[in-house]
């Protein structure tokens, strides 16, 4: 690399303020340069991107997939290749892209240079890596909390779902995929993924990637909440099947529309609502990942 990388880092997770130095020390010990952005605040990513768009080569970020969401509108258009220190709960997207969990491997991935371009879903102007979900998955969102995270870990989301669907509803939906005939369903939660990985480790699609140019949805229809426990295994899996209780479709553009306005979660985070519309962003960012 010719110019240094810029290194972010969400100091404000006690897991980034513990890691911070073992990155750092892994980047010498490599050789890798570096400038560590000045940031106080995860939101304040991509304008730190922004900052030193003509002096680094690249954009290494230590976090969780909401960190890395926060940034991604700054990384596409400055057009700087993304590194992944995955530092989060969850940590969907390495898992997506099969970068080593242990932060001294993750940090070699990077070093040894190879990328690949990926795919991004963006739904009403906000872009996401892995999936974009409204209805249960808000209410799982707004269980979690960052003391139940730290303590239990990837276990936090299970938890978080097993309180939410003693009260969840089924609500109406309409869709359309790629223009088709509008779709109507009664659904407990509709997901649109562009990744593998979501939720802690659940699986969008069985044969979902995120180069494979397309977007998977899918449905929740179950009419009881104990009726989840039947499909755990498709939803783990991402081997949805004919599975009574989902509808799966695949497409490059996506309209939901519900009777009320719902939010939407984008990799963990809340940042739209319906009515939505769903695009296929191809090949719209850079990342390193495992040359295999």
């Amino acid at each position: 690399m010719t110019k240094p990388i810029l290194l972010l880092i969400n100091l404000h997770s006690q897991r980034g303020l513990l890691r911070f130095g073992e990155a750092v020390a892994s980047f010498n010990d490599l050789g890798v340069n570096y400038i560590i952005g000045q940031v106080r605040d995860p939101a304040d990513f991509g304008r730190c991107i922004y900052r030193y768009r003509h002096r680094v080569s690249a954009v290494v970020i230590g976090g969780g997939d909401g960190t890395f969401n926060v940034a991604a509108e700054a990384l596409v258009e400055t057009g700087l290749p993304l590194g992944i220190l995955p530092l989060g709960t969850a940590n969907d997207l390495a898992r997506t892209l099969k970068i080593p969990l242990t932060l001294p491997e993750a940090c070699a991935v990077i070093a040894q240079g190879h990328r690949q371009f990926i795919d991004l879903g963006r739904v009403n102007g906000k872009y996401f890596f892995n999936v974009a979900s409204c209805g249960l998955s808000i209410r799982i969102t707004q269980a979690l909390s960052k003391d139940s995270k730290r303590r239990w870990g990837v276990l936090a989301y299970a938890l978080a779902a097993a309180r939410t669907l003693l009260k969840a509803k089924r609500f109406s939906v309409e869709l359309r995929v790629d223009d088709g005939e509008p779709i109507r369903r009664q659904a407990l939660q509709i997901a649109v993924g562009n990744g593998r990985h979501y939720g802690g480790g659940l699986t969008i699609v069985e044969d979902a990637a995120i180069d494979d140019q397309r977007l998977d949805l899918y449905s929740l229809e179950i009419p009881r909440w104990w009726h989840i426990f039947f499909l755990f295994s498709a939803l783990k899996t991402g081997q949805l099947g004919d599975h009574v209780g989902i509808s799966h479709w695949t497409g490059q553009k996506i309209s939901l529309s519900t009777r009320h306005p719902k939010r939407i979660n984008t990799d963990g985070e809340i940042t739209a609502r319906t009515p939505a519309l769903f695009e296929l962003c191809p090949k719209a960012l850079e990342v390193f990942a495992p040359a295999s």
